[in-house]
């Protein structure tokens, strides 16, 4: 397996990928399947933005891929993002979720941010297990503030500390974290 940037001909993968999450469970709160200009508008932004679209290959396939984005677009948040990683179904449990995972954070720390999130389905037990077992703790649960599939979806919100946590100080004023 190979962990790279995505290409453009990497969005058709990327694409059937996001859509069977989409339309076979709660792990996005979206009820309408992207087209491929939908992952290519995606795909262009996250890269003029400067943040990473990764994807695992195997045998010239995408079996997986991450990225992560503006949590907030406020100034203020902009050492904070939020992460997302999804997995090929019939690929899942077989560690190119953490793989791809670790390449993520490494992208980010470069970047110089300080705290990753992930936004879960309160129900998605095996995402939360995989999140909490890299690291992230969980910071809050929002109730009913997504719907899909005809209910209210309750969201868990995940942090993981990309730079040692500290509740004194923060970033200089020339953006270094210290």
């Amino acid at each position: 397996m190979e962990i790279r940037d995505a290409v453009e001909g990497d969005l058709e993968g990327i694409r059937e990928i996001y859509n069977d999450v989409l339309l076979n469970s709660t792990a996005i709160y979206n009820d309408r399947p992207a087209t491929l200009e939908d992952r290519r508008a995606w795909w262009r932004a996250r890269v003029e933005q400067g943040y990473p679209v990764l994807v695992a290959v195997e045998e010239g396939d995408v079996v997986g891929f991450a990225s992560f984005g503006d949590f907030r677009s406020w100034p203020g948040y902009r050492f904070t993002v939020e992460g997302t990683v999804h997995i090929r179904a019939d690929r899942r449990g077989q560690g190119l979720g953490r793989a791809l995972l670790e390449a993520l954070v490494e992208r980010a720390r470069a970047a110089g941010k300080h705290v990753m999130i992930a936004g879960v389905d309160a129900e998605n037990a095996a995402s939360l297990r995989y999140l909490e077992r890299f690291g992230f703790e969980r910071a809050g649960l929002l109730k009913e503030v997504g719907f899909k599939f005809g209910r209210w979806l309750d969201l868990v919100f995940l942090q993981y500390w990309l730079t040692a946590a500290t509740r004194v100080g923060g970033p200089s004023s020339t953006g270094e974290i210290g």
